[in-house]
């Protein structure tokens, strides 16, 4: 119960003028039905949160864990003890995390209000992925229902895919046999680092260019695919790739999911959707390849990319709800429940207007940026390349530059811009290192 409920704002009556304390109860009711309709339905307020309310919020969801009972005596060795109260605060005063040691999203009976964290994260984070697939879309019933269901886990996007692969390779046929991962090659370490991290065998299918455009070669992956002797139980899965660098374009995950299902017997598909929530054209395609009754096994976000929260977590999403409570069930022991509370507070404060508003404004200055790059481009006498499959990022000739461009790279990085890349063609990258 919260600390100013009926009984003690009546007995405030006797410290203050009643008027007073009754504007203050009003507020106060106000702020609570806020609560109420959170726990009722489940899903992002249309309206963001303030801050003041959000903090009542998890100070009161902080009360119903053991740690913080008043007559609270623990004596095993898992009790919430923090030992700087610095820490304790920054963690809201939970401390449990979240799960048990045979699934991440079961419920502590020393913890409901991490409990209760952990089941409203999930939830609002579906939520606002589906939200996702129609951003510019104000009507309340515009949310995609493809996606089903979603788990929320403290681990960043590398090892949120590996996990993802392991439950998927327990999934095939013959597990023992199930080695290989189909890669449309993607050039950045991590996306091949999570397949050889989980014990598994990255196969990888060059892609062909187009113009500008580096896209998937879906013949190549069919020829890779059949090539293999071993046949289809040796295979873990297709990994495609949404969101990249260009001139790489989106892979084409609606062909490769109806090939997964009409071409080899539902063979998994997995989608790396890093940093794609926020680029409605890669969120419709995974739409469009679950609609059209492809296979999409599970797709994969960071949520500091995505949701602009500090490192550390990712979603994993999927049509089918069994896959996820499968992957809820294969998280060794307990978590970190400080992602989820990163999210959770960022999804209250945002809303739903908010986070339509924010996926709005991305993609409107996406077009500007490209605009006004493209100006500058043509009056050094290069240009930015044509890639009409790729909405997040852009790419720009540097013929003009010395040293490939890396001259540049270097001016732009002592002047404090970031998230540039210079990519100077007779130079190796990290990926061919890696393998």
């Amino acid at each position: 119960d919260k600390i100013m409920n009926p009984q003690n704002l009546a007995l405030a009556e006797k410290l203050v003028p009643v008027s007073y304390v009754r504007q203050a109860g009003e507020a106060q009711k106000q702020r609570d039905g806020l609560i109420r309709i959170l726990l009722e339905k489940s899903k992002m307020p249309n309206e963001g949160w303030d801050d003041l309310t959000i903090q009542q919020f998890l100070q009161q969801i902080a009360l119903m864990d053991s740690n913080n009972f008043v007559s609270n005596v623990g004596v095993g060795e898992r009790e919430g003890r923090v030992y700087s109260n610095l820490v304790a605060q920054r963690h809201f005063n939970l401390s449990h995390g979240i799960g048990r040691s045979g699934d991440i999203s079961a419920v502590q009976p020393k913890a409901a209000g991490s409990s209760i964290i952990n089941k409203l994260t999930n939830s609002l984070a579906l939520h606002a992925l589906q939200l996702s697939v129609n951003p510019t879309n104000t009507k309340q019933s515009s949310s995609s229902n493809s996606i089903q269901s979603c788990l929320v886990l403290p681990l960043a996007t590398g090892l949120s895919l590996t996990l993802t692969l392991l439950a998927v390779k327990s999934m095939r046929p013959n597990p023992s046999v199930a080695k290989y991962v189909i890669w449309p090659r993607i050039d950045q370490a991590t996306c091949l680092k999570c397949i050889i991290t989980a014990g598994l065998i990255p196969i990888v299918v060059e892609n062909t260019i187009i113009g500008d455009e580096v896209v998937t070669d879906i013949p190549g992956i069919q020829k890779t695919i059949e090539s293999l002797p071993e046949g289809l139980d040796s295979i873990v899965c297709i990994l495609s790739t949404t969101s990249c660098f260009a001139p790489r374009s989106c892979d084409k995950i609606v062909e490769i999911s109806k090939m997964c299902k009409n071409k080899y017997n539902l063979l998994p598909h997995v989608i790396n959707n890093a940093y794609g929530v926020g680029i409605a054209s890669c969120m419709r395609l995974i739409d469009q390849s679950i609609k059209n009754s492809g296979i999409v096994t599970a797709f994969v976000q960071s949520t500091d990319k995505n949701f602009l929260v500090p490192v550390g977590g990712a979603i994993v999403a999927s049509p089918d709800p069994s896959f996820i409570s499968l992957l809820s069930k294969s998280y060794p022991g307990r978590a970190s429940a400080s992602p989820l509370i990163d999210l959770l507070i960022t999804l209250l404060s945002l809303g739903v207007n908010g986070w339509r508003d924010l996926l709005k404004k991305r993609q409107e200055m996406f077009g500007s940026f490209k605009t006004k790059l493209s100006v500058v481009a043509k009056k050094f006498g290069e240009r930015v390349l044509e890639t009409p499959g790729n909405e997040v990022s852009m790419g720009m000739t540097l013929k003009s530059f010395g040293n490939g461009g890396t001259e540049l790279g270097g001016m732009l990085y002592l002047r404090c811009v970031s998230g540039q890349r210079v990519v100077v063609p007779w130079k190796n990258g990290g990926v061919k290192k890696t393998v």
